[in-house]
């Protein structure tokens, strides 16, 4: 079994692995870089703009034989562990008859996406559901998925076993999340097995993250931080990262406000279903929905219709700021707010900080410092912090590891013995 990580042994982002026998090719993940060559925020709006032959050439596409052009026979398959853009953004240049694997959760992710953000949905004709701990085979390889806890629904680890060899491939995960037992689950699942290669994602190594908050810690923090504001709190988050959603809500509903989200947000939680344990925007949750300028422009009569019930002006939140706490992006302070807030609006900032250097974001700063308010990060991080890979490797005790999604990867070394050092490209044969 031959192992080739394309992308991703000394950067965070743009995952790509590719697994091979003599007969099967599969790969897992097919993401865009998170950032450039200089460690700036890669925009991933100007690659939708260019060709395959460009983003080649810009080392954005990894050379994977036949998957983005028909000089070989294609791989057998992809498959793909959540829908952030860092490990799904270059499915839709792929060949189109190359299957892709992946949840209903993370196809319910790329359809609001697409709808929403200007990503590319699932194409239905390659979508594969799987589901955790159901096994199928792809040629030489049993696939068995497993559910894993990360800043997005749907997400799982891929356990790949064939040739006599064992790989786990963790993708993105955490265990501080909202959702403790998947990790419990997933190491009950592998126990007794003797796992040859751990390839696992590595974030937070060469950084202070040993150890961190948990989301349910920064749950109580922003009850606090709400509680305490003097006015409308504006809260910046992910409309996919459900976690974090329910623990606004639930912050929000402890300190006796109501949660307002976009339709974005809405749609999300409307495609989760009543399957899914998560708040509703309904009467009966109170959560309210605001139809802002970027939804209005997109004539989504369908969406609107569903969520009317619900729906809240803004001039009925700025009438009573202190009942509310409201979802909010950059692109709202001039399309809805007409380029100022309310005086002294407190915004919970819940991204990664990173992206706290783009115009967009250092414009807001200062709008809310004119508006003689604060701009608070409030966010725990959706990778596992290093005590909990640690922990992981105890578990498992695979006889090698392969480090990814980290800029860091010889600090590996400092805490484990079996580290393989490779590069991007090159093949790691699994002996």
């Amino acid at each position: 079994m031959r192992i080739t990580i394309h992308r991703g042994t000394k950067e965070i982002g743009g995952s790509c692995v590719e697994i091979a026998t003599t007969s099967t090719r599969i790969v897992l993940d097919l993401g865009l870089p998170i950032v450039d060559a200089n460690r700036e925020p890669f925009d991933s709006r100007l690659a939708l703009t260019k060709s395959n032959e460009e983003l080649r050439d810009e080392k954005v596409i990894p050379a994977i034989a036949g998957l983005f052009d028909e000089s070989h026979a294609p791989p057998d398959a992809i498959l793909l562990s959540h829908a952030h853009l860092d490990h799904a953004g270059l499915l839709h240049r792929s060949r189109t008859e190359v299957p892709i694997y992946t949840t209903a959760g993370t196809s319910k992710m790329m359809l609001a996406a697409g709808v929403f953000a200007g990503q590319k949905s699932l194409d239905r004709n390659r979508f594969r559901p799987v589901t955790s701990q159901q096994t199928y085979r792809i040629g030489d390889f049993s696939i068995t998925p497993l559910s894993v806890d990360h800043s997005i629904f749907g997400s799982v680890a891929y356990l790949i076993e064939g040739d006599g060899k064992a790989i786990l491939y963790t993708g993105d995960f955490r265990n501080h999340g909202r959702k403790p037992g998947m990790m419990r689950d997933l190491l009950a699942f592998v126990r007794g097995k003797s796992i040859d290669v751990l390839i696992v994602e590595g974030t937070h190594f060469g950084g202070e993250r040993e150890q961190g908050r948990s989301e349910f810690e920064l749950e109580v923090e922003i009850r606090s931080l709400i509680e305490s504001a003097p006015a409308l709190v504006l809260a910046c988050f992910s409309a996919l990262d459900i976690d974090r959603l329910v623990t606004i809500y639930k912050a929000s509903q402890a300190a006796g406000r109501t949660l307002v989200i976009d339709a974005y947000a809405a749609f999300v939680l409307h495609l989760l279903g009543s399957s899914v344990s998560t708040p509703k925007p309904t009467k009966e949750y109170g959560i309210r929905v605001f139809f802002n300028a970027h939804f209005e422009k997109r004539n989504l009569v369908e969406i609107r219709k569903r969520f009317e019930e619900v729906q809240i002006e803004l001039s009925e939140v700025l009438r009573d700021e202190n009942r509310y706490v409201m979802m909010f992006r950059p692109s709202m302070l001039a399309s809805d707010f007409g380029g100022s807030l309310p005086k002294p609006c407190r915004c919970l900032y819940g991204y990664w900080k990173g992206y706290l250097a783009k115009p967009d974001w250092q414009e807001l700063q200062n709008v809310i410092e004119g508006a003689h308010g604060d701009f608070i990060p409030a966010h725990v991080s959706g990778h596992a912090y290093i005590r909990d890979i640690i922990a992981l490797v105890a578990a498992i005790q695979p006889r090698h590891i392969l480090p990814i999604h980290t800029f860091s990867p010889e600090s590996f070394n400092e805490h484990f013995a079996n580290v393989v050092a490779i590069e991007d490209g090159l093949p790691y044969q699994v002996n």
